[in-house]
């Protein structure tokens, strides 16, 4: 694990709110920070696992973020047991929904939106202020490779994370020089729910017997409902280290690569023409 100089009780001191704590990167991120020292507030959408959560020792509420009433309601939480101090936030909750665009339905891209953007947004948004006044804070998103480069049947996702990506980027020249520092987080296959909760969005929204992608989603099922794990895929440790960097070090970087896909496609994207990049993700995916 990276080390770094910040003494003990200056971490102790810190707060961290970390959303989509259930399982995978957050619940990885969150007892690991604890462990670190930090006072770290580990957010679900579903109270039993909010409850698990306790259970571990962690300290835990409820936080949904297609649900306004439960953003406001989760931050004054927070606020009232750190009297009005807050550090860090990760935001890392978010899904992955799955389908050809042309299969996409108004209220599924709304409900990726939803969760993925514009809830992360408003969560984003009630933290500021509480920074400014502190003068210091890390606001750290957990966004994809797919936030930079784009794969078939990921379109949902993919217009999510992108969005997320220019939001963020606009975010940290608007909030230079005052103390808040703005990282992403890119990060490609991680040991997760990832798939499983992509699998079920997928049966919920897109009416596969009457599309005519059927001959590609029968073999995205067969992806997604395969236990395997994907080649290159990476344990949450690997984001850890990453969001522990961003929130100790003195000068946090705009971004943080993680696992070899990212690096790979951000260096093809970089150098390839349109229509090469276009042929390279269509033989590699």
């Amino acid at each position: 694990m990276i080390m770094f100089k910040t003494t003990q009780s200056l971490i102790s001191s810190r707060a961290v709110l970390i959303t989509g704590c259930s399982s995978g990167i957050g619940y990885c991120v969150a007892h690991g920070l604890k462990t670190r020292g930090y006072s770290v507030f580990a957010t679900a959408r579903l109270p039993e696992d909010v409850a698990r959560l306790q259970k571990e020792g962690l300290e835990s509420l409820v936080l949904d973020l297609s649900d306004s009433q439960s953003i406001c309601k989760a931050v004054q939480t927070v606020l009232e047991r750190t009297d009005g101090r807050l550090y860090g936030l990760f935001n890392n909750a978010a899904y992955g929904q799955v389908g050809a665009v042309e299969d996409l339905s108004r209220e599924a891209l709304r409900q990726q939106f939803e969760t993925n953007f514009f809830g992360t947004h408003e969560l984003t948004c009630q933290v500021l202020p509480i920074m400014r006044e502190q003068r210091e804070g890390r606001i750290i998103q957990n966004s994809s490779f797919l936030g930079i480069v784009t794969l078939p049947y990921r379109g949902a996702y993919n217009a999510s994370k992108f969005a997320l990506e220019g939001l963020t980027d606009t975010l940290r020249l608007e909030l230079a020089g005052t103390g808040i520092f703005v990282s992403l987080v890119e990060p490609g296959p991680i040991t997760s729910r990832f798939r499983a909760n992509a699998y079920s969005r997928f049966k919920q929204h897109i009416d596969v017997e009457h599309s005519v992608h059927q001959q590609a989603y029968a073999k995205m099922e067969q992806r997604l409902s395969a236990t395997k794990p994907i080649l290159f895929t990476l344990p949450p440790e690997a984001v850890l280290k990453k969001v522990i960097h961003a929130l100790e070090s003195k000068r946090p970087q705009p971004r943080y690569y993680v696992t070899f896909p990212t690096y790979l496609l951000t260096t093809l994207k970089r150098l390839l023409p349109h229509r090469a990049m276009d042929w390279a993700v269509r033989r590699l995916f």
